[in-house]
């Protein structure tokens, strides 16, 4: 191994994909479960909107999506001379998905939930829910990372 690629150096690359894959899938299971027990509430009071009220369970689900995309970017890059401030980037990389993901994950499961229970309280309010679902999904944009 040379000076620029230590033996350790692969290790922090797989660290970041990792944590792009872990804190990514934590985010959307608890977003997937706050949203799932709003809809079993809701389900209670109005069973005919459970179909209606699955998008944030979609939503948090794609989260784990884009971690899984990211670390296979990053496993896809790494081999055993991988130089060091490579295999920093790719931690970088994986922790800032991963993190962010895990925080989108807790923002969805929380919004996601109160929003499924205010549907069911007030339906007239529905459509305002729709809207803000959709420009959400529309604001979620394809960056290419290398």
């Amino acid at each position: 191994m040379s000076a620029e690629a230590p033996e350790y150096s692969p290790f922090f690359a797989v660290m970041g994909a990792s944590a792009a894959m872990v804190f990514s899938a934590l985010g959307a299971a608890y977003g997937t479960a706050k949203s799932g027990t709003g809809i079993a509430a809701m389900s209670v009071m109005r069973p005919e909107l459970i179909m209606k009220s699955i998008i944030p369970v979609v939503m948090a689900g794609i989260i784990a999506i884009y971690g899984l995309v990211v670390a296979v970017l990053i496993a896809n890059n790494i081999s055993e001379k991988v130089p060091l401030y490579k295999s920093f980037l790719y931690l970088g990389a994986g922790l800032s998905v991963g993190l962010s993901g895990l925080a989108a994950g807790f923002a969805i499961g929380i919004v996601g939930d109160a929003g499924v229970r205010g549907t069911a309280q007030h339906v007239k309010r529905e459509k305002i829910v729709k809207i803000s679902a959709t420009q959400d999904e529309r604001s979620e944009g394809g960056e290419k990372i290398n």
